[in-house]
């Protein structure tokens, strides 16, 4: 995970289905284009201000600011994910236990190509849960203390395209036995728009020995670590301050409802929702400001599917990474996770349909009331996150 910076050059390097959890190259979908005169970079792939991995750690080996650490009570219910292909490459997301906790809520992109089915090609889907109030900070995947679950069945929403940003980037895993008890189970956060919401955003992707000035770090990846920190969704796409100019900017698919967050790290010149706004005669609080401090992060290689709560619920899916380049205030030039980046999620909200509808647990939304919640203590008493 990497907090940082923005970036009006629409670099999305968030989506991290792809990034290459042992050996082998990266396989994630980047894509570059050129529209109405700027020029940008997307990737389907947390950095923070200060460094979130450890230099000269072991890949093995924990290591990283304790800043940026999982909260046990919060965290225990996101799962690292390991998509095991035909041709024996391994890939890492992440995820959230919603359901009653026999489902997984992650991006789409990190099991499918897009046309609304998972890849042909993945023989093999495994989430991996960590006990953060009684075991050390590990990197979990392969881990002989971590709870393994197979994936049984995988619903990837209809509308997917596979096209980088796509505001239905958004699957369903459904696991072959119920998350630990030790793990929460999420409520979803389907209170509407997002613009101008804090949240906390967490994810098993690459880490940075610097922060966000470097970036993800390209000999220290140390992916398979749960990594968390803030920010705010500075605004959707689809917003009528922007008049419709993001429609068909970056493909086909739909964007209207893609949110998207700034990597700042205090100063203007990287302020990249403000200045993407200013491109537009746009401006004030709504879109400008230098971040939060430390605690502000990006996302990487790796984050893809993991969460952003509001209030301990779920509200976004971590989906990809985006620049405009230095004209727009990334830091350090390229899609690399750097202060001036654009994160990528898609809502919950505009999804509440279809996530109900392939988690098939009927008794656990019977008992559900002023709202989509999803409470993993309704059948089998476990513990929700308030």
């Amino acid at each position: 995970m990497i907090w940082g910076s923005k970036r009006l050059a629409a670099r999305l390097a968030m989506g991290v289905a792809s990034v290459a959890l042992l050996g082998g190259a990266a396989q994630a979908a980047t894509v570059s284009g050129e529209f109405n005169g700027i020029t940008w970079t997307a990737s389907s792939t947390v950095i923070g201000q200060t460094a979130t991995g450890t230099p000269g750690a072991p890949r093995m080996g924990g290591g990283g600011t304790a800043t940026y650490l999982p909260d046990p009570p919060k965290h225990s219910g996101v799962a690292a994910l390991i998509m095991t292909y035909s041709n024996g490459s391994r890939f890492i997301c992440s995820g959230s236990a919603v359901g009653g906790g026999k489902s997984i809520v992650t991006a789409a992109h990190c099991v499918s190509s897009g046309g609304g089915a998972p890849d042909a090609d993945l023989v093999n889907t495994t989430a991996y849960f960590w006990d953060y109030s009684t075991q050390a900070d590990e990197r979990v995947p392969f881990n002989a203390a971590a709870v393994a679950i197979d994936v049984t069945d995988i619903t990837v929403h209809q509308d997917y395209t596979g096209e980088v940003i796509d505001q239905n980037d958004i699957a369903v895993l459904r696991l072959a036995d119920y998350a630990p008890d030790f793990a929460n189970v999420y409520q979803l956060y389907t209170e509407g728009d997002l613009t101008g919401e804090g949240f906390n955003v967490a994810g098993y992707g690459a880490r940075s020995t610097i922060g966000g000035a470097q970036g993800a770090d390209p000999v220290l990846p140390s992916t398979g670590h749960l990594r968390e920190g803030d920010n705010r969704y500075d605004f959707r796409l689809g917003d009528s301050d922007f008049g419709g100019f993001w429609d068909g900017f970056f493909g086909t698919a739909d964007v209207d409802f893609s949110y998207v967050s700034d990597f700042d790290n205090g100063i203007a010149t990287n302020d990249t929702s403000c200045r993407i706004a200013a491109a537009f005669g746009l401006g004030g609080a709504k879109y400008c400001n230098t971040g939060l401090g430390e605690r502000e992060v990006g996302i990487a290689g790796g984050d893809s599917g993991g969460p952003g709560f509001i209030d301990g619920k779920l509200a976004s899916v971590n989906s990809y990474g985006l620049s405009f380049g230095p004209t727009f205030g990334d830091f350090n030039p390229g899609l690399n996770s750097s202060w001036g980046e654009f994160s990528g999620y898609v809502p919950i909200f505009i999804h509440e349909d279809f996530i109900r509808g392939a988690i098939p647990e009927p008794g656990t939304w019977a008992l559900m009331i002023g709202g989509f919640g999803l409470a993993g203590a309704s059948l089998r008493r476990r513990r929700s996150l308030a």
